[in-house]
């Protein structure tokens, strides 16, 4: 049995190295073809060895940038865009979610079910209205395009933050009420410390969908010195003349950086934050 056991240990573990390594392999593959000369990047695409190394010449052109923008100037649109809209998307789901759950109101279960809706709604068919609105506040070109959307909340961060907040019991309100507390004293004094899982989660996702977003950027943005990293990226890559695949795969890492050191530092609130709302679901 032991024998059995043991085998049995091996075998998975083996296995789950493999699908981990099937599921890493883009992102080391990037991290390899970053090093390679641009002359040998697609002789042997399969190797992680680069055959001509080629470091400094690939994060060299990668952060001088394309069409006399810097990279850095890309770097910092995204930064300030995704930290900006990550504030105030979270800030507004909470508030709407605080709304919705703890405060009784005149067809609160109908307004609930039409957030739940706006989920199925693709976000391309948004695109359209949006334009319109910031084209008649003369926003179109600006970072506060990319900023301004997001400031009217989630639909699925206001779910999961009002999941949470369900599962609080509502003396703690009717405590604080006693004390002396009004409404935003209770959610900030009482129910934040709370549902500060559920707040982290949203947080990690809307700074990835933020970060990575190319569509709107692409949409509302006119002017190179205020794109963002995703198309900055898409700059690199010119049919009619040099391709800096280098610089691209370079760059490439380097815009995951913020991603990956964001989940690793918040990576336990959101498996926490999954958990307990799968658990009080």
């Amino acid at each position: 049995m032991k024998k059995k056991k043991l085998f049995q240990a091996v075998r998975f573990h083996i296995g789950a190295c493999l699908i981990g390594f099937l599921m890493i392999y883009p992102l080391i593959w990037l991290l390899a073809s970053s090093f390679k000369s641009n002359d040998t990047m697609f002789l042997d695409t399969y190797s992680l060895i680069p055959k001509e190394w080629a470091v400094a010449e690939n994060y060299a052109s990668g952060f001088a940038g394309v069409g006399g923008v810097k990279f850095a100037t890309f770097f910092m649109n995204s930064l300030i865009v995704t930290v900006v809209g990550t504030a105030g998307c979270v800030m507004t789901s909470l508030l709407a979610a605080y709304a919705l759950s703890r405060i009784k109101f005149k067809f609160s279960g109908l307004w609930f079910g039409c957030v739940m809706l706006t989920m199925m709604i693709p976000p391309q068919v948004m695109v359209v209205p949006q334009y319109i609105i910031l084209k008649k506040l003369n926003l179109i070109d600006t970072r506060t395009a990319l900023i301004l959307p997001w400031f009217f909340g989630g639909a699925f961060f206001i779910f999961l933050m009002v999941q949470f907040f369900r599962g609080i019991p509502r003396e703690l309100d009717e405590a604080a009420e006693i004390d002396g507390c009004g409404r935003i004293g209770i959610l900030f004094r009482i129910l934040v410390p709370v549902v500060r899982p559920a707040i982290i989660t949203s947080s990690i996702f809307a700074f990835y969908w933020i970060w990575q977003d190319f569509f709107q950027p692409l949409i509302f943005m006119n002017s190179a010195k205020k794109y963002t990293i995703p198309l900055a990226l898409n700059m690199y890559l010119d049919p009619n003349s040099y391709n800096n695949y280098g610089g691209l795969f370079a760059m490439s890492v380097i815009s995951l950086l913020p991603v990956i050191l964001f989940f690793i530092i918040f990576q336990r609130y959101l498996v926490d934050g999954i958990a307990m709302d799968g658990i009080k679901g």
